[in-house]
């Protein structure tokens, strides 16, 4: 297997064919370049380790080693689910702007961005500015500080459905506060969500949803009694008449659960007018709607999916991009349901590290950059989206392989399919042999995306002309390589 670049100009093919007969050995484990010059030609030679796994062409073999010392000490050797692949994951060392840097010195354009979090690209000097700022002054006090304050005051402006809000520390915490919440203001015990919908990790919500839950194939998880799923409805996504006579006929329902867009099953969209007719059902039953905006708040824009659409929840949850890849998430709603919550309300919710001063100024100053820069990053955003979704479309189309790409602002994702994905059914009968496949090819590419299908692939304002560029090589090539 051998790895030929030419410097400076090109080269004569016999010049090139002598040079690989005289080193067929070599170039069975070395990367050959190949300079040339005002006077001579140089070619040199530098190693490269091979794996015999077909998956791994790059040098991976620290990272090998660290897969093999994690899974003595690390359940299957990674701390998420969605971070292990065959035959298993490279261990990153560094990252900058849109780039980021394995142990064994490969580089690699981030595309997963942290599922989503790193919209302002790794490192944002604001944020590291603000964040070694408070790490002089103090990490954790367990008592209230004047940022938490602040950084309410802005979530406060961006969200007008939020009157008040509770930070908190991970996606998980906030949507299960929410849920309890609805819970509590209502007196009933049913949360209706949608298959596919992926709201954390805690036991109500782990019943037919996305992310790692589906790339696994697990439906329901072991250790969740029955007791707990049984008051949890699932509903289709993008179907309203479902919708409708479900909740016609059940009236124990406490609140409706979304992602406004289904981020957590490849990218599915809301078809026209179905979070408009939701929010109407939900309103007319008496039933809080609940806003999951982990993965598109700030993300769409400042005010979300909420803003994007024109729709207004009564609770919504908040993370990832709020602090651009520090811990913190949030869950705000109205000031009559928000002051349910204990010690004035009878609803507990708490956290050691809720409100944690490092993270509260990452929020502060992600916020405000994003706030400062909007005109320049959703368009930008928005515009390098559309360039590469559109050329991938070419390209698949051109190359007669079946296929749909969805996008929407900064985020999209493509299925091996013959017809439209539009909810949990579509998106599992896509090829996901065919994009473990696909995936891989892009990765020995330098191109990094989240290993699943039932992920989204995310841009950030880091990334340049040249990574899109580079970008749609390596899908050309990645789509050349899995074509039937």
């Amino acid at each position: 297997m051998a790895s030929i670049s030419c410097l400076n100009g090109p080269l004569e093919l016999d010049i090139i064919v002598d040079i690989i007969e005289i080193n067929k050995k070599l170039l069975q484990s070395h990367v050959l370049t190949i300079e040339l010059t005002p006077k001579n030609t140089v070619y040199k030679f530098s190693s490269f380790t091979i794996n015999n796994n077909k998956n791994h062409v790059k040098s991976l073999s620290k990272s090998k080693n660290l897969f093999n010392l994690a899974k003595k000490v690390i359940p299957s050797g990674v701390n998420s689910p969605v971070r292990y692949f065959e035959p298993y994951p490279f261990y990153v060392k560094k990252a900058q702007g849109s780039s980021i840097w394995d142990e064994d010195g490969n580089q690699y354009i981030d595309f997963c961005n942290g599922y989503g979090a790193l919209l302002l690209g790794h490192r944002r000097k604001e944020v590291i500015s603000a964040v070694k700022k408070q790490l002089d002054i103090g990490t954790m006090y367990g008592a209230p500080t004047a940022l938490e304050i602040e950084l309410s005051k802005l979530i406060i402006k961006n969200y007008p459905s939020i009157q008040k809000v509770r930070l908190v520390n991970s996606g998980s915490e906030a949507t299960m506060t929410a849920i309890r919440l609805a819970r509590g203001i209502t007196k009933k015990k049913k949360i209706l969500k949608f298959e596919g919908c992926y709201h954390g990790a805690h036991e109500s919500m782990l019943v037919k949803a996305g992310s790692g839950s589906a790339h696994n194939g697990i439906s329901i998880s072991d250790g969740i009694p029955k007791d707990f799923s049984k008051n949890t409805i699932v509903v289709q996504y993008n179907n309203i008449e479902q919708l409708e006579s479900v909740i016609s006929k059940n009236k124990d329902i406490a609140g409706v659960i979304v992602e406004p867009i289904l981020a957590n099953m490849g990218l599915i969209l809301p078809q026209k007018n179905y979070l408009e007719e939701m929010r109407k059902i939900t309103k007319q039953n008496n039933i809080p709607l609940i806003f999951d905006e982990i993965v598109t708040g700030f993300r769409l824009g400042l005010g979300g999916a909420q803003e994007y659409f024109g729709v207004t929840p009564d609770i919504t949850t908040l993370g990832k991009a709020l602090s651009n890849g520090f811990v913190i998430s949030a869950v705000g709603g109205r000031r009559d349901i928000m002051d349910q919550l204990a010690p004035n309300g009878k609803v507990y919710e708490a956290s050691t590290f809720a409100g944690n001063p490092v993270s509260v100024a990452a929020g502060i100053s992600s916020i405000t950059t994003m706030m400062a820069l909007k005109n320049k990053i959703y368009p930008k955003l928005e515009q390098y989206c559309n360039i590469l979704s559109r050329t991938i479309t070419e390209l698949a189309s051109d190359m007669q392989i079946s296929h749909q790409l969805n996008h929407i602002g900064s985020m999209f994702q493509i299925f091996f399919s013959g017809f439209p994905v539009i909810d949990y059914t579509t998106s599992k009968k896509s090829d996901t042999k065919k994009f473990h496949r696909f995936f891989h090819h892009l990765l020995k590419q330098g191109i990094f995306i989240p290993p699943s299908q039932f992920e989204t692939v995310f841009f950030s304002y880091s990334h340049t002309t040249n990574d899109i560029e580079k970008t749609i090589d390596a899908y050309r090539y990645a789509l050349k390589m899995v074509k039937d």
